[in-house]
């Protein structure tokens, strides 16, 4: 899986769908000492042209004539979600590693298809899950893997990223079944619930509440979930898009000895039971855009080194069986 023929060892990226989130790739790529960046491509020329030009690289309005150029050795997915799985596979199939967005796909068969792909044409695929990179959560995880934390009783996620019915608006996409897969809990939620889980361990969806209750759209976006750890803990699971000015992301764990709260990528609240204790501080990070940096960097370094990236396809196949099965109450 090394790179071959590189001048400076640099591992080539192109990225697919040049939309709002791609520029966080594309800048991503050029702060990457690792990574350089070789082509962009979007079925709107435009775009395309756009971001080619912006950066200096071929653009592409074609996919199946992109992944035909040699010199390309990761492919970015950027597009709709719904659009991830037959991309990855024509990566794989034309000896591409490819990083995906979140979430990698909206169906589990989808993922499997994926996954089979990648591994049959011996290529790598990872996704995006950057609020695993925030040291703050790599401590938590640390801290509750040590026993620290004691037996853990309640695990929570509270997921309010606000959105307009403009936001909806914007692409006719976002919202639907077939191209979002699904709304508060598959495009916003998805991180936190994959945060909740990577952290405090493996959970069963026991019970779920969706629905559209104030956004014009096919999909959810007020949901209430309740958890049952493989450790006994219960969990809950709040997510809304309609939340006006709240944090967009929290987790909250308690246990025998200690509550711990993570606002956003930070530790807002650790207290233990008759112990002081000082809040850890870390270096400053955003999750968009240091995380999403952070694993450019892992898959370039992935490719280089011939191992998995730090978040691989089975681990996004985690999260969405959450949440596919919270829909299953639904609908």
């Amino acid at each position: 899986m090394a790179v071959m023929g590189r001048s400076a060892d640099k591992v080539r990226f192109a990225v697919l769908g040049c939309g709002l989130i791609s520029r966080i790739h594309l800048e991503g790529i050029h702060q990457t000492e690792e990574a350089e960046l070789a082509a962009v491509c979007d079925v709107n020329e435009s775009a395309a042209r756009q971001a080619g030009e912006a950066h200096g690289v071929p653009y592409y309005t074609s996919y199946e004539e992109m992944i035909k150029n040699d010199d390309i050795d990761v492919v970015t997915i950027c597009t709709p979600s719904g659009m991830h799985p037959e991309q990855t596979i024509m990566a794989a199939r034309a000896g591409k590693h490819v990083l995906v967005e979140k979430p990698i796909a909206i169906r589990l068969e989808d993922i499997d298809r994926m996954i089979q792909a990648c591994q049959a044409h011996n290529v790598l695929m990872g996704t995006i899950f950057p609020r695993r990179m925030a040291p703050a959560a790599q401590y938590v995880k640390r801290f509750i893997a040590e026993g620290r934390l004691g037996k853990l009783s309640l695990c929570t996620a509270i997921i309010k990223p606000y959105r307009e019915q403009s936001y909806y608006d914007s692409a006719g996409w976002r919202g639907t079944w077939k191209l979002d897969g699904g709304g508060v809990l598959m495009n916003q939620g998805i991180h936190s619930i994959d945060l909740l889980q990577w952290i405090a361990g493996p959970a069963e969806v026991r019970y779920s509440k969706a629905d559209h209750v104030l956004r014009d759209i096919e999909v959810e976006d007020t949901a209430v979930i309740v958890l049952e750890f493989a450790h006994g803990a219960i969990g809950t699971i709040e997510a809304t898009t309609t939340a006006y000015k709240q944090p967009a992301h929290q987790l909250i764990f308690h246990g025998e000895r200690d509550t711990i709260i993570l606002t956003e990528d930070h530790i807002t609240t650790m207290a233990i039971v008759g112990e002081e204790f000082e809040v850890p501080q870390f270096e400053p990070f955003k999750t968009i855009p240091d995380g999403h940096r952070m694993q450019i960097r892992d898959m370039a370094l992935a490719v280089r080194e011939g191992r998995s990236p730090l978040v691989t396809g089975e681990d996004a196949r985690i999260s969405l069986e959450m949440i596919l099965k919270a829909y299953e109450f639904w609908k």
